[in-house]
């Protein structure tokens, strides 16, 4: 059974969702966060994938509060990501809450220090993410392009430890147009033993089967569930499935 995990984003501390990852499309959902995450938690979601955009853009932590707030007043278990940059973003987003913690662009920017947390903290409280477009990574809140490629990107890190991997394919993030799919198997195909969470693209509930059925241990969606199209019932039937 794939797992399912909802996503909020943060801007301002509220609940926001982008396309493709441009600021400028901005829509916000719900002013406040700890609401969606209980109407979450009542479908018998277990899991929450919290993103701090402002953080992402400042390159330090920012949300912090609306963290510790959700994780206080709920039982989900939270994966935080989002302009985590240093060891004292690490220990405030461990400290308010967060179970496990996402990064991206510090893997990119700074391996010894990214390598150093999965030594510290263990594979399984850091995931890495490996956001992408055209198979590039993408970095800094999907502001930067690089040049590296994602599959020796996520081969490198599984030589260092890393377990879980967070994919999202940018161009399909926020679109509602079905996911990457072939992407998906072109990297459990590299890496078959890879926790790899599907992220972006998301459209309807059969998009999440055709995951399952593709071996894609789990997967992130937002904006599906935002826009109704992908209801808290179906989420609860499935969760008790």
């Amino acid at each position: 059974m794939i797992e399912i995990i909802p996503a909020i984003d943060l801007i301002d501390g509220k609940c926001v969702r982008l396309s493709q990852g441009d600021y400028n499309e901005k829509k916000v959902y719900n002013e406040d966060a700890l609401e969606v995450a209980k109407m979450f938690e009542d479908a018998g979601i277990r899991r929450l994938h919290l993103v701090d955009l402002d953080g992402a853009k400042a390159r330090h932590i920012v949300n912090q509060s609306v963290l510790e707030r959700i994780a206080s007043n709920t039982s989900l278990t939270i994966d935080f990501g989002g302009g985590l940059q240093s060891d004292s973003d690490l220990d405030i987003a461990f400290q308010s809450g967060a179970s496990m913690i996402t990064g991206g662009s510090i893997a990119v920017k700074n391996p010894t220090l990214f390598n150093g947390w999965v030594n510290k903290y263990g594979d399984d409280k850091i995931i890495l993410g490996a956001d992408c477009k055209n198979h590039k990574i993408a970095i800094s809140g999907w502001q930067e392009s690089t040049s590296v490629d994602i599959i020796p990107f996520i081969k490198g890190y599984i030589t260092s430890g890393i377990s879980k991997v967070i994919c999202t394919d940018i161009s399909k993030d926020g679109m509602l147009q079905g996911p990457s799919i072939n992407l998906y198997k072109e990297i459990l195909e590299a890496f078959p033993e890879l926790y790899l969470i599907a992220s972006g693209g998301v459209s309807c509930f059969q998009d999440i089967l055709d995951l399952e059925d593709a071996g894609v241990p789990a997967v992130i969606l937002g904006k599906a569930i935002y826009e109704n199209k992908v209801t808290l019932q179906e989420l609860s039937n499935y969760s008790t499935y």
